[in-house]
Formats: structure tokens, C-alpha cells, sequence
């Protein structure tokens, strides 16, 4: 049975989303002015994605809208809540039977696998014209590309080393936001001396591996990082700083609500913004839920890079991965990546969605403090070389690599009994196997 106080938070939630959807439907039309083509016999636009609700959904009937102006014909390809493998095994039997979308949402090693399987088309078309290489730094834009040539077209990008920190729990310790780890426990113990909960922690797995992640950069560094998750070196991830890295992970727990055991990301993200619990640990898709709840993100609840990462942006983007279509509907293919990565549509989808522009020229003047900060800690780390593909969304590694290692995290925070010592040789044996 649904609580009132569930129901209230879900349909403050609702109408947030809907009055967003509408003013970012307003705004593009007014920004995208109608095609000269439109009329002329077009193509048709198939796209598998997961934006089924709210706002997301807004924006993709704008893109939808924009392609129709230029004369091509939109097919949904829907598969509510399919971020997981109910979407890609109907991609793939899809494709396997020759009747492929013209475009699919997946992203990073995906993207690579999909593209290896010979199953993409190159965009350097679209993307030689619009001068993408210009507009996104080379660490995003090669994960756009196979061989040298563009194979999806980028739409966002969440920042997941957030540390969301509640204004009024943090003044009632009278402390500093943390920017160590021992910073972080002493903010902790101190909220737990007041009569907080110190940490509001979600059960999913994805978002452990996403606070696991962020506490190897803290502990270990960039270079630690890239050598454990993207190069997936045995001699780091059995190595004395990952037994550091799962140590500190682990004090975590004992400052986390008791409570969280099969609760998701939505639940747990109300627990910081009902005043129930002090920090938060995510990336910024929890904006939304803040923002229904009637907080502001960067003043009621405060934004800071988790401990130690600093000068680090471990990024999650989504994208449309475009794939080999017939010579009727490749204009439209080609239409549907330059609408992608359109100025004002950049604009309005992120604006909905918590995320910041990939493109690097949109004006933020109408984003929220923490999406100013995260746009300029984007362009900071890129030029730093310090942009960090996240391992727990997928874009450092590919899917079946992540699951195991998942595993071995998931395992590692529910078990006590697990050393620090024993999961970092789990972790190592999880990278190796093919």
C-alpha cells in the first residue's frame, strides 16, 4: 500500500516534471525554426530509448517534433525502464533479423561493442559540419568514435563524484563541507553525535559500484583510477591502495541509515531532503527529486565534489548510437545527429533532465548553481586530463566486466566477513575473466 506521504512526494514530483516539459517545449519552438525541407519526401527516424516519463519525455517529443519538420516520419521504439538487458535483447534481435532502429540509446564500451560487431554507421558527416571535435573535449568524443569516426552523437553529461550535503544539518554541527575522507567521518560522527543520520544510502548496486568509484579516486588518485578501472591492471586493483580504497569504503556503512536495505535511489535521495539523514553520495540525476521536494540545489542542499576528487569528473553520458540504415532514411539519420547536438536542444534536455551540455557553448545563465559548478569542473578537468570515464554507468568498461565487478562490491558491503584484502583479489580475478 502507497503512504499519503509517498503519494504527496510523487505527484509534487509529477507536476514539477510537467511544468518543465512544457516550458522546454515552449522554448524550442520558439529556438528551432521550421526546415526548408520540410514537405520534401523525408525518411523515416526509429529510436530505442528509455525516456518514457516527465520531462525526458518532453524533450524527446521536441526532437521528435524537429525531425517532423524536416520531413521525416519519428517511430518510438520504447521500452520503459529498460536501462537494463530487457532493452538490449530486443536490440539485438533486432539487428540480428536485419531490421535494425536508426538509432539506439546505449553509451560508452557499448557503443565500441556495437560498432566492432560492424552494426554502426559513421556521423563524421554531421559531425565535420558541425565541428564537433571542436565542441567536445577528446576524452568524450572518443567515446563517440570507432576507428576515428563518429558513431553516436552525445546528449548529456551527469557528473557522478557528488557529495549532496543538507544546508541545515551541516549548520547544526556547526562544520565545513569535507573535502578528505578523515573530513568526511569527522562530518559524519558529528551528525551521528546530534541525532542525524549520517549518510542516506541506496541498495542498488550501480550506485554502490558509483560511491566505490568516487573513494578509489579520494583514496588512490587519477592515475590510480585509470589504472584499476580503465586499464584494469592486476597490480592495482590487488594492490595495497585498493585495500585502502575498500577499507574506507566499508566505514561508510557504519555512518549509512540502517533502513536502506531494498531501497532505491528515489528513497533514499528523500531521506536528505526530508531532513532524515545529513549526506547523500550521487550524481546529479538526484536534482530532480530535490527540486520536487521544494529544496535548491547549491543552497538548501549543498553540492561538493565527494572527498578527494576534487580535481577529478567522473562523467556518465547518454547517447545515440546510430546504426546501418537504408539510403532512404540515412538524411534523416543524419538530421536526427544534428538535432542531438543543436544548441537549444542541448539546452532544454539538460535543464530536464539534472545533467549539464555536452556541448561546451551553451549558456548556463537558466541552470542551477551546481550545474554552473559542474560545467566549469568539466572544462577544468578536461583540460587537466583528469575527465574519468565512470566504471559504474558503463563508460569505462563493458557491461558483462562491470556486472562481475558489481558483484564482488555488492558482496563486499553486505558481507562483514569479506576482507579488505580478499574482495581486492576478487576484484582482480572479476577484470580478468573474458
Amino acid at each position: 500500500m502507497t503512504s499519503p506521504t509517498s503519494l504527496s512526494r510523487r505527484r509534487g514530483r509529477s507536476a514539477l516534471l510537467r511544468d518543465v516539459a512544457g516550458r522546454m517545449v515552449w522554448l524550442l519552438a520558439a529556438l528551432l525554426p521550421a526546415s526548408s525541407s520540410a514537405g520534401a519526401a523525408g525518411g523515416e527516424v526509429e529510436v530505442l530509448h528509455f525516456w518514457t516519463s516527465g520531462s525526458e519525455a518532453g524533450a524527446v517529443a521536441e526532437l521528435k517534433a524537429s525531425l517532423h519538420r524536416k520531413g521525416h516520419v519519428w517511430k518510438n521504439f520504447t521500452v520503459a525502464n529498460g536501462g537494463g538487458g530487457l532493452a538490449m535483447v530486443m536490440l539485438a534481435s533486432r539487428v540480428n533479423s536485419g531490421n535494425p532502429p536508426t538509432a539506439a540509446q546505449i553509451k560508452g564500451a557499448a557503443i565500441q561493442e556495437w560498432a566492432q560487431r560492424g552494426g554502426l554507421s559513421s556521423i563524421d558527416e554531421v559531425a565535420n559540419a558541425d565541428q564537433w571535435n571542436t565542441l567536445l573535449p577528446r576524452s568524450v568524443s572518443d567515446t563517440m568514435k570507432y576507428r576515428g569516426r563518429y558513431v553516436a552523437a552525445p546528449l548529456n553529461v551527469h557528473r557522478v563524484n557528488w557529495l549532496w550535503i543538507d544546508a541545515a544539518a551541516l549548520k547544526k554541527i556547526n562544520a565545513r563541507p569535507p573535502t578528505s575522507w578523515d573530513e568526511f567521518f569527522a562530518v559524519a560522527e558529528a551528525m551521528k553525535q546530534a541525532g542525524i543520520i549520517p549518510v542516506a544510502h541506496s541498495s542498488q548496486s550501480w550506485l554502490d559500484m558509483g560511491t566505490f568509484e568516487s573513494v578509489a579516486i579520494g583514496v588512490g588518485g587519477v592515475e590510480f583510477y585509470q589504472r584499476a578501472f580503465v586499464q584494469l591492471d592486476p597490480a592495482a586493483l590487488n594492490s595495497a591502495l585498493m585495500v585502502r580504497t575498500l577499507a574506507t569504503y566499508r566505514r561508510i556503512k557504519h555512518y549509512s541509515s540502517s533502513q536502506s536495505s531494498g531501497q532505491d535511489w528515489v528513497a533514499s535521495t528523500a531521506m536528505l531532503t526530508h531532513g532524515k539523514a545529513g549526506m547523500l553520495l550521487m550524481g546529479d540525476w538526484a536534482k530532480a527529486e530535490m527540486q520536487a521536494a521544494g529544496k535548491r540545489p547549491g543552497s538548501d542542499i549543498l553540492c561538493v565534489a565527494m572527498p578527494g576528487t576534487a580535481h577529478a569528473f567522473t562523467f556518465d553520458i547518454d547517447a545515440l548510437a546510430m546504426f546501418q540504415v537504408n539510403d532512404k532514411n540515412r538524411q534523416a539519420q543524419r538530421d536526427l545527429a544534428h538535432a542531438v547536438m543543436d544548441k537549444d536542444f542541448q539546452l532544454a534536455f539538460n535543464l530536464a533532465k539534472g545533467s549539464i551540455p555536452v556541448r561546451q557553448d551553451v549558456s548556463l545563465e537558466k541552470f542551477d548553481d551546481c550545474a554552473r559548478r559542474a560545467s566549469a569542473d568539466f572544462k577544468t578537468s578536461a583540460r587537466r586530463g583528469t575527465l574519468l570515464p565512470s566504471l559504474a554507468h558503463g563508460m569505462a568498461q563493458p557491461a558483462h566486466t562491470v556486472a562481475r565487478m558489481w558483484d564482488v562490491i555488492n558482496q563486499y558491503w553486505r558481507n562483514d566477513r569479506i576482507t579488505p584484502e580478499q574482495a581486492a583479489a576478487q576484484l582482480a580475478a572479476a577484470a580478468r575473466q573474458p
